[in-house]
């Protein structure tokens, strides 16, 4: 039997190719199983094996240096001094929390910044030569009416509105009395409404009044007016 095996093998494949795949196969060859047995010199004639043996040290090794880190890892987070808020999901910070408090703040539109959609109001009208309309429950032929310029109109309505504002006298009884509109036997009162449903002038004047004031002079194709805004 002739066996090819040196002595000492000069191995020409790296180190880290036979720990992890291979180890080398050192059985005997025999003349049987190949008559021509290789060469001492032919280094690269050398038959492998798949086997986990020689691996199987370096693996283990590996997986202790692994568990042992693990595990020193583990302890320092666990002793106190580790980050242990670390381990846990931080919290999104909501856009409407506090700063000083934390909590959340919502924020609820007061009743100024919510659209009003109804007012209710009280008018004064005097007509005048330029209203489209030349009559009323007052002046029925529209003579004095006729007669009236829109700057006497204004003057009469401003002395009016002193009195209501100074106290002299209440707006509902001046409209009673004076006023050119049909809403002068309630007061003066339009009740309530929303937007579209009157002259634009008017409508823009009442619903930029707040509740209880009264308006400057008003001018309509109606006439002259003032309001008092009263819901």
């Amino acid at each position: 039997m002739n066996v090819a095996i040196p002595g000492t093998l000069n191995f020409p494949y790296p180190a880290s190719h036979l720990q992890n795949t291979h180890t080398i196969d050192l059985r005997p060859w025999s003349n049987h199983q190949n008559p021509n047995p290789p060469k001492l010199e032919d280094r690269n004639y050398l038959s492998f094996i798949s086997s986990p043996h020689i691996a199987s040290s370096s693996n283990s090794a590996k997986i202790d240096s692994h568990r042992k880190r693990k595990n020193e890892s583990i302890s320092y987070a666990g002793d106190g001094k580790g980050s242990a808020a670390a381990d846990q999901p931080k919290k999104k910070k909501s856009s409407h929390s506090s700063s000083t408090t934390g909590r959340d703040v919502r924020t609820v539109p007061s009743s100024s910044q919510s659209p009003v959609s109804k007012v209710r109001a009280f008018h004064i009208l005097i007509k005048h030569q330029g209203s489209r309309r030349k009559a009323s429950w007052r002046d029925p032929e529209g003579a004095l009416i006729a007669k009236r310029t829109r700057d006497n109109a204004v003057a009469q309505l401003k002395a009016l509105r002193e009195d209501i504002v100074s106290g002299k006298s209440k707006f509902e009884d001046v409209a009673s009395r004076v006023s050119d509109c049909n809403s002068a036997k309630r007061g003066g009162d339009l009740g309530s409404f929303g937007r579209g449903k009157m002259q634009k002038p008017f409508e823009e004047a009442t619903f930029a009044l707040k509740i209880g004031e009264i308006s400057d002079i008003v001018d309509t194709d109606s006439g002259v007016h003032i309001i008092k805004r009263a819901g």
